[in-house]
């Protein structure tokens, strides 16, 4: 495998080269690198490669001629990649995709970035090594340099080591051990001496599943899982963030089509469609909001009658996600309810079909780490002032790039439950 490097820096990489097993790797030919400057390419007595702006703004940009010269000079230019923010994440798949190729071109980027014509005269693809701003491409390169490396045969000393090695099948690797077996009290695991090698590989699955599953739980959507690997998971998820969302459907006080503010009756869909959400999702119940006595007495019939009746015989899984709904007369009520249960007091988030919000769910699944959640949906045309004053924001809407926004509030709330827990509950 050989790799051009093109860095107006090439000295960067002087120690990653020369040491371990990269350093071994290049010793023995197994990979070979070349670092080509686009100084080189210019012809001032400055050496330029970068220059102002157009338009204006802060900082330089890197010009256009001297990296095309750089490219046409290569023997080898084979693929061509550019380490920037807005290309393909660089995942284990991408890297054993690379590590296919016989040469590979990293292009390493500096200042405000490379005049975007280059791709327009060259076919180079934007690859990222994480959603953060380094000073230059070239720590993002050196990252792919050892990634596709370490896949080439010959460069591990055991064909096998990285087939054991996180992401080689989609999840992280189990935690290692070595001598003492005892340091300050903690211990390695039994299992490790046991000299079964069928009971340590069981292990090691479980603890990988485990590990991916509190680390990086949004792997395990694509990861290959046997059975037993989701029984596994079925018992570590309940201890997951979905006990801690709570759910309420608020009746009054909401807004009609007119903006007036309104009470609504509550629907039987209503009820059963989001309570099969909340148990679905392992999350700690749902709330019907209503102060109005008929619908609250309409309400405790339908309950009974699934949990109590003839409902719960005929159809045991709709009792099951009956049995976590309560009524209440108002919001502050359902608050109280949620730090009796919980002993804290829950953070509200309001739901809308308005506006871009200022939530997202990756910001209410961090608040479920810390403490219970009510997310607050509303009935009719949306919320009144007085609940959304109750709340610390607005979720942003299932479809805010759309100008149609007009899902009933069952199928919203899957959607936002679904984006808020899915791969982590």
């Amino acid at each position: 495998m050989h790799f051009n490097l093109i860095t107006i820096f090439p000295e960067f990489f002087d120690s990653p080269l020369s040491v371990g097993l990269l350093g071994k790797a290049l010793d023995k030919g197994v990979v070979t690198v070349d670092r080509v400057t686009p100084r080189s390419q210019t012809f001032d007595r400055h050496q330029t490669v970068d220059d102002k702006p157009y338009g204006g703004g802060a900082g330089l940009v890197m010009m256009l001629d001297p990296l095309a010269r750089t490219l046409r000079s290569l023997e080898r230019p084979g693929r061509i990649l550019m380490l920037s923010p807005k290309g393909r994440p660089l995942t284990q798949a991408f890297a054993a995709e690379l590590a296919d190729e016989e040469t590979l071109t990293l292009l390493c980027g500096r200042y405000e970035g490379i005049d975007d014509r280059l791709f327009d005269l060259f076919p180079v693809e934007p690859v990222s090594v994480g959603d953060v701003v380094l000073n230059g491409g070239e720590t993002g390169a050196l990252c792919v340099v050892e990634a596709v490396s370490r896949l080439l045969p010959e460069f591990m000393h055991k064909e096998e080591s990285h087939q054991d090695e996180s992401f080689s099948d989609g999840l992280l690797e189990y935690p290692h051990y070595t001598r003492p077996e005892e340091y300050e009290g903690v211990k390695v695991p039994e299992v490790l001496f046991s000299g079964h090698h069928a009971q340590i590989e069981a292990w090691r699955r479980v603890r990988s599943l485990e590990t991916t599953l509190r680390a990086r739980p949004e792997l395990l959507a694509e990861a290959p899982l046997t059975e037993r690997d989701v029984e596994v998971l079925r018992g570590f998820s309940r201890e997951r963030l979905g006990r801690n969302l709570y759910l309420a459907l608020v009746h009054y006080p909401v807004h009609n089509k007119f903006g007036e503010k309104v009470a609504v009756s509550l629907t039987n869909l209503d009820i059963h469609d989001m309570s099969r959400v909340s148990r679905s999702y392992n999350a700690g119940g749902l709330f019907v909001v209503t102060p109005l006595k008929d619908q609250q007495e309409l309400a405790a019939n339908l309950l009974d009658h699934w949990r109590n009746g003839a409902g719960s015989r005929a159809n045991p899984d709709r009792a099951e996600a009956l049995g976590s709904v309560w009524v209440r007369s108002g919001l502050e009520e359902v608050v109280e309810e949620i730090f009796s249960q919980t002993g804290q007091r829950p953070r509200l988030a309001a739901t809308s079909a308005k506006g871009v919000g200022e939530l997202t769910p990756g910001t209410v699944r961090e608040w479920l780490r810390e403490a219970p959640v009510l997310l607050v949906f509303g009935t009719g045309h949306g919320l009144a002032e007085e609940v959304m004053r109750l709340t610390e924001g607005t979720l942003r809407p299932v479809r805010w790039l759309d100008d149609y926004n007009h899902l009933s509030v069952r199928s919203a709330v899957s959607i936002v439950v679904d984006r808020i827990l899915t791969d982590v509950n």
